[in-house]
């Protein structure tokens, strides 16, 4: 119930108090030099108390993004992987800094979209724009903490950024290699100053594992008996196991052989035994060597990806062995696998019904 109180100043000037009871709820007051303002917020905000919007307005109007940005920090990052950390980090502090000192209650979609072109417009560390894969990413990491928001401590009623278009992002990068350059490619690597990077370079090929999957890959995680490696630092921060086979595994049972007694790493770096190698200059160096051009790291994986699929893995395996989370980002090996597929069914085609035309 709402009722509206008329009242005199020192000074003589006439007030208007509005109050607001509704049972279960505390009681909510303001103040107006007029009269229809005060019925229009108590009317407003007795309907807002009712449908059970008006307490989480209040406490989005009590806290800043900043406060938001730095409990879920010390709360709920923990629980990813430590590139993830690295990242969310570092792009809540570049959200801080637009949005850090607003109330919740001031974030509303057109401002995040606002922030989202000046993002766009920014020159990085690189000496480069952000791409829309870029932004989407830091629209992501906004969202992720909105939602904790919303759903965990009721600081806002809805996420704003949920009402965000997500911007159309470029095909993924198809660097392949024939099998000519393939063949380049491995000879350097055998023949590297840098002994261990054959085996790095034949274990990414083989199982599709990401970089630091590989370089921090330890020797308890290794199963020479069986043919299988365990991955628990990955980019989602779920632990996903690996065959190692053949070639591959030929070349870890004999770097076995000699492996390091004061450090558990595959890899070791030769500065700190407790890190990882770095071989980035040897692999840059190799690839000069092979005449190799764009050609980076992470496109390994690609190839890797590619063999599976001409060799008939399904799309949901081809995401199982990668460690893809969705079968999106396997589908675009999709192509390969339809081809294996027409070949296959060609063969059959041409065995059943030999060279018979009409």
């Amino acid at each position: 119930m709402a009722c509206i109180f008329e009242r005199k100043t020192k000074d003589g000037e006439t007030r208007y108090a509005a109050l607001v009871r509704v049972k279960g709820y505390p009681r909510q007051t303001a103040t107006f030099s007029r009269k229809t303002d005060a019925k229009h917020w108590a009317q407003q905000t007795e309907s807002s108390i009712r449908s059970g919007k008006y307490f989480s307005q209040a406490e989005a109007k009590k806290h800043t993004f900043s406060e938001l940005g730095d409990r879920y920090i010390k709360t709920m990052l923990g629980s990813k992987s430590l590139k993830v950390q690295v990242q969310y980090a570092q792009q809540l502090k570049v959200w801080c800094s637009m949005i850090g000192e607003l109330a919740l209650a001031e974030i509303t979609p057109a401002l995040i979209s606002e922030c989202r072109d000046r993002l766009a417009k920014e020159v990085t560390s690189r000496v480069r724009v952000r791409s829309n894969a870029s932004l989407n990413r830091y629209i992501a990491v906004l969202s992720s903490v909105m939602s904790v928001g919303v759903r965990e401590w009721q600081w806002i009623e809805e996420n704003p950024v949920s009402k965000l278009r997500k911007l159309k992002e470029s095909k993924g990068r198809e660097r392949l290699l024939s099998e000519e350059e393939l063949d380049l490619l491995l000879e350097a690597t055998k023949q590297s100053a840098n002994k261990d990077l054959h085996t790095a370079v034949v274990l990414a090929l083989s199982t599709g594992a990401r970089k630091m999957e590989i370089w921090g890959l330890r020797w308890r995680d290794v199963d020479l008996n069986e043919g299988l490696a365990t991955l628990h630092q990955t980019k989602n921060g779920e632990t996903r196991t690996v065959p190692i086979q053949d070639y591959a595994l030929d070349l870890m049972r004999q770097r076995s052989k000699v492996r390091r007694i004061d450090t558990d790493l595959v890899f070791p770096s030769t500065v700190d035994p407790k890190k990882p190698f770095d071989f980035r200059t040897s692999w840059e160096k190799v690839l000069g060597e092979a005449e190799i051009l764009d050609f980076c790291w992470h496109d390994l994986r690609h190839i890797s990806g590619s063999y599976l699929a001409m060799g008939g893995a399904s799309t949901r395996e081809i995401a199982e062995i990668l460690g893809h989370k969705t079968l999106q980002m396997a589908m675009r090996y999709s192509h390969l696998s339809q081809k294996h597929s027409a070949s296959v069914v060609r063969n059959m085609n041409q065995k059943m019904f030999g060279d018979r035309r009409v």
